[in-house]
């Protein structure tokens, strides 16, 4: 199995195999981050955003929200690169919620390429990803399985 090399920009949908692995960076979860998804969202719930509340909830303290997680998850795995200029949509997903990301809480993510269906017609193929988002501990947070199109390799002018 070829390596992901991560220094190249956009990989095509013919440079993914199944069984390849991606691990993104780290990223420290904020309150300014729960804050501001809240006010992006909408959802002002209180054991999202009111400390006093979040004591009596099981957990104890103030949980950022589960839709936090799972984008703060996209955008580690997109600044990895690999899909820059070569993505040309993120077709699906199926997502569990396993355990609470907390305020102070190091997130990153573990990416398996799970299976690839060829989808000429649609300019690519699409690329099956097995996710998990853990915390600095380990734990799995969150998982589950993305669909994303990758465009195919442009066909080279013939000389």
């Amino acid at each position: 199995m070829t390596p992901i090399d991560l220094n190249q920009k956009g990989l095509y949908f013919e440079d993914f195999e199944e069984g390849m692995e991606i691990e993104t960076h780290a990223r420290t979860i904020t309150e300014a981050d729960v804050v501001s998804f809240a006010g992006l969202s909408g959802d002002f719930n209180p054991m999202h955003t009111d400390a006093v509340f979040a004591k009596t909830i099981p957990f104890g303290q103030r949980v950022a929200h589960g839709l936090l997680g799972l984008s703060v998850a996209s955008g580690l795995s997109y600044q990895m690169r690999f899909l820059e200029g070569t993505v040309l949509a993120f077709t699906g997903l199926e997502w569990k919620f396993r355990a609470p990301i907390f305020i102070g809480d190091t997130i990153h993510v573990a990416i398996k390429i799970t299976k690839l269906r060829e989808a000429k017609r649609a300019g690519g193929g699409f690329v099956m990803f097995d996710v998990q988002l853990l915390n600095q501990d380990g734990t799995v947070t969150q998982k589950g399985e993305w669909t994303v199109l990758v465009a195919s390799r442009p066909e080279q002018a013939e000389s």
